[in-house]
């Protein structure tokens, strides 16, 4: 059986939603929504549970960095913005009563007080397995082991 909990990172990009939107969103939570990857899709739908905890990070920003960490506050359930022909998510594939898409809520746990960029991260040999610092690795929503999520909160300073 897995180990519970168990630890991801989601990426983001700031100027659609950052962790600073998270943290002034109702009740310092949201919905997950808009993932279209496969993989990243069953990771949220099969994977991800109540509790586990998430680091945040910001991509398509100079630099990209992990800046903070959030915890799933609700499982999976079908991505409603498949549905929503106005969405930028929008997938006439994906029928209501078979869907194809799913999301989590996420909860602000915590900013850092320093985004870790990239560049930092990579120079940290507990963290030379991890699948954000594979050449080639997209996925919006990623495994994190739990080594490595220690890692990242020590050198963010977070106890």
């Amino acid at each position: 059986m897995a180990e519970r909990p168990k630890f991801w990172l989601v990426k983001t990009e700031p100027d659609c939603f950052s962790i600073d939107d998270l943290a002034r969103a109702p009740r310092q939570t949201t919905c997950w929504s808009g993932v279209r990857n496969y993989q990243a899709r069953n990771y949220m739908r099969d994977e991800m549970k109540l509790g586990d905890r998430v680091l945040f990070y910001h991509s398509s920003t100079d630099p990209p960095a992990i800046v903070g960490v959030a915890t799933v506050a609700r499982e999976s359930y079908p991505d409603h913005t498949a549905w929503d022909a106005k969405d930028d998510h929008y997938d006439p594939k994906s029928p209501q009563d078979n869907p194809r898409w799913f999301m989590v809520d996420l909860k602000f746990e915590q900013k850092f007080a320093e985004p870790l960029p990239l560049e930092r991260l990579r120079g940290l040999p507990a963290l030379q397995e991890m699948e954000l610092l594979r050449k080639g690795s997209r996925l919006s929503v990623q495994p994190v082991r739990a080594a490595e999520f220690a890692a990242v909160l020590k050198l963010a300073g977070v106890k």
